[in-house]
């Protein structure tokens, strides 16, 4: 059985870079190279860092929290050396390596325990076939996760990392624009095989491929050293880098441009009761104070502003009309947009959408009309009650059988089809109703009456 442990980077979600003031916008692809630069974040001679961004130290301690592991009080920055051309200053800036204390240590997360997290700083992006160096890049606060090599198959890896995700976005501390990649290691202990690191997955397919066939690699070639290798997703196979470097190979030292971090009791005690439920907690929640279903609570989870909302929504509406209107309604309403309820171009308001549910559950405008109404919420929403007083609910017989008398009169043919007991032809003749209303007639009550004026008709010319 194989023994696999992960490591797992992601950028952490700053406005700035960590030693200096350009910001950090490595997600958004259509920005042109090297425009997102300094002498500090390219290594120019001479020039020298600025405190760590403080923001970037909050949210890695709130990633350690969240993971269960204890935080060290005290951070000292190293020079982790090598020569690429990605790294002008010839070292990267961590808190990690051979003499580091890193910021979290002896954590646990879904049964996973993680040996340590700490930051560090991006290097730049380099081309190694046109040597092209962008350096917008350079210098962004990434965490790096840890775990022990307690995982044992690639469906493991694949479910522990899709909760390591959604967690983490409870804490908005990664950047989800810009994803994550994963380095993965190997070792088959009963063969005393040698530990095996691949480099830079960045898909679950590509995890789960390379993991599989690697297993099946060692367990055949019996691996005696330990080497660095890459996946090579068109040959579906993992190419041989380099052996493994030591600790030693980077020349770790402490930087003596960078102060000691002095993290308090009081800052950590603070930092973690302000820590959101996980969702997990969440999603008891759902179920058992609020009686949703596992499914619909297990899609509300999926996306903390949304069940958020929800849970706002479902304070002042029965949950059996607020689960369809947000699971449903609202995600319609904001992937026709592009946008999702946190862009920064789009305000929904709570009130605004209890607002129209209330208008529905008191009958006072047909599910359609609201519908319409929430589609006018975009990009800002608005109270629903003045338009729902112009525009109210339709329940009169006497009017809707005007309305349905029309219909059957313009759509001969579909009234034709629904007597030979084609259904979608009754469907087709309530949507022209609902045209014909501007979507205020009762749909229950323009049902009954469509099928008694239709079925008073045919009976009529039988006789």
């Amino acid at each position: 059985m194989p023994k696999i442990g992960l490591e797992i980077h992601g950028y952490i979600n700053t406005k700035e870079k960590l030693f200096c003031k350009c910001k950090c916008e490595h997600g958004m692809k259509f920005f042109k190279p090297n425009t997102n630069i300094c002498p500090i974040c390219t290594g120019q001679p001479g020039s020298k860092p600025m405190l760590p961004n403080s923001e970037a130290i909050t949210k890695i301690i709130q990633i350690a929290l969240i993971l269960n592991c204890n935080i060290n009080e005290k951070l000292v920055w190293q020079r982790k050396h090598y020569n690429w051309p990605d790294l002008p200053k010839g070292y990267q800036n961590t808190i990690s390596g051979a003499y580091a204390i890193p910021v979290g240590i002896r954590g646990s997360f879904e049964k996973i325990k993680i040996r340590e997290v700490h930051i560090e700083e991006d290097p730049a992006a380099w081309n190694p076939e046109t040597g092209e160096i962008d350096y917008n890049r350079s210098g962004s606060p990434l965490v790096e996760i840890v775990t022990e090599p307690d995982f044992k198959s690639s469906e493991e890896v694949i479910q522990w990392i899709k909760k390591l995700i959604l967690t983490l976005s409870y804490i908005k501390a990664i950047d989800k624009n810009s994803g994550i990649k994963i380095d993965v290691n190997i070792s088959i202990p009963e063969d005393k095989g040698e530990r095996v690191e691949i480099k830079n997955l960045n898909s679950l397919k590509n995890i789960v491929a390379a993991i599989e066939y690697e297993t099946h690699r060692q367990r055949k070639e019996h691996q005696k050293i330990q080497e660095t290798r890459m996946y090579d997703e068109k040959k579906l196979i993992t190419i041989r880098m380099r052996t493994k470097e030591q600790a030693e190979d980077y020349r770790f030292i402490s930087d003596p441009d960078l102060p000691v971090i002095k993290i308090t009791k009081t800052r950590i005690d603070n930092l973690k009761s302000s820590l959101p439920e996980t969702p997990e907690k969440k999603l008891e929640k759902l179920i058992k104070k609020h009686k949703i279903d596992s499914k619909t609570a297990e899609v509300l989870v999926k996306n903390l502003e949304i069940v958020e909302f929800f849970e706002k929504i479902v304070e002042k509406i029965p949950s059996r009309l607020a689960v369809p209107w947000v699971t449903v309604e609202l995600l319609r309403f904001l992937n026709y947009n592009k946008k999702t309820i946190d862009s920064p171009d789009i305000e929904i308001n709570p009130e605004h959408f209890i607002e129209l549910l209330k208008l529905i559950e008191d009958k006072k405008i047909t599910e359609l009309k609201a519908k319409e109404i929430l589609n006018k919420f975009y990009p800002k929403s608005f109270s629903p009650l003045k338009e729902a007083e112009k525009q109210g609910k339709i329940s009169s017989s006497d009017k809707i059988e005007k309305f349905a008398k029309q219909v059957i009169k313009n759509n001969a043919k579909a009234v034709s089809d629904f007597k030979q007991g084609q259904q979608n032809a009754l469907n087709f003749l309530i949507g022209q109703l609902m045209t014909l209303s501007n979507k205020r007639a009762d749909f229950k009550i323009s049902k009954i009456i469509l099928e008694k004026l239709i079925f008073d008709d045919a009976q009529k010319f039988r006789k």
